[in-house]
């Protein structure tokens, strides 16, 4: 996110219709909402065109129509469909702040206002793709093609496919392994989410450990992240060790910087290989 400059919206008024009540559903009140949208705003500053940046008029009524075309119960659930919703209409944007603030919450109290903040981002991550079983490419291929298919990811680039043989479990064929580099939306929990739903969607079936498979996907990196989180570790605690991981890998970035180790994919994959490969 380095580089990025930031327009600020503050205090948009929407008149709409969210609330756990019939009567707030019904009859609608007043929201308000500000923005922090980061976006990289040389290519505007030098060309002075409106063409060239994010037309605040058009977000405003963006907003808006959002706002006014749902009904939620909660302003955290308007909150975080607002913000995505914007980022996919938006590819400018690269990160987001969402503050909607409901002002005449019908608590029977005085306030000036309650509000949510909200705020997400696109994030670079580096996906590890394998499998072993009935048509491998396609598996592979259909994976990809269902990740560039969900409206919260895009492709950037994947490797070239490469064979490799299994590690730990050795009784079963050859691996057809490559990488993706995708941008998204999604939290480091949503996308593992969704990439364990593609592997159902594909016929993953986990019966013995490292054992055969139609496809598998693990999260490499997540931008610079470093997470000890049980269900979805960033970075991969043993891509390190993996030549059918960093050989793919460093097709696509061979200076990104292990967020632990602090030191290139190039330089990694030499230790494995030897400075041979």
């Amino acid at each position: 996110m380095s580089a990025l400059s930031k327009l600020i919206i503050e205090d948009l008024e929407v008149f709409a219709h969210h609330g756990v009540h019939t009567e707030e559903k019904k009859l609608g009140q007043k929201f308000v909402v500000s923005l922090e949208i980061w976006f990289e705003m040389g290519r505007a500053a030098a060309e002075d065109k409106i063409e060239s940046t994010i037309h605040y008029g058009e977000f405003c009524r963006s907003v808006g129509a959002f706002l006014k075309s749902k009904s939620y119960d909660l302003i955290e659930a308007a909150a975080q469909g607002l913000c995505e919703q914007l980022l996919l209409e938006y590819p400018l944007v690269k990160k987001l702040k969402v503050y909607l603030k409901k002002p005449w919450a019908p608590i029977h109290q005085h306030l000036t206002s309650v509000g949510v903040e909200v705020e997400r981002g696109r994030h670079l991550v580096y996906i590890a793709l394998g499998s072993n079983l009935g048509d491998r490419e396609k598996n592979l291929r259909d994976a990809l093609t269902t990740l560039e298919n969900h409206p919260c990811c895009e492709i950037i680039d994947h490797s070239d496919f490469c064979e490799t043989d299994p590690i730990g479990y050795e009784d079963q064929g050859k691996f057809l392994n490559g990488v993706a580099e995708i941008e998204t939306t999604c939290s480091p929990t949503e996308l593992m989410e969704l990439l364990l739903e593609i592997e159902a969607s594909l016929g993953r079936e986990r019966t013995i450990h490292w054992g055969p498979r139609t496809i598998d996907l693990d999260i490499l990196l997540y931008d610079d992240l470093v997470s000890p989180d049980p269900y979805v570790t960033i970075p991969h605690p043993h891509m390190a060790q993996r030549l059918f991981v960093m050989q793919p890998l460093c097709q696509l970035a061979p200076y990104a910087v292990h967020p632990i180790l602090r030191r290139t994919m190039r330089d990694i994959l030499d230790d494995i290989t030897g400075g041979e490969a």
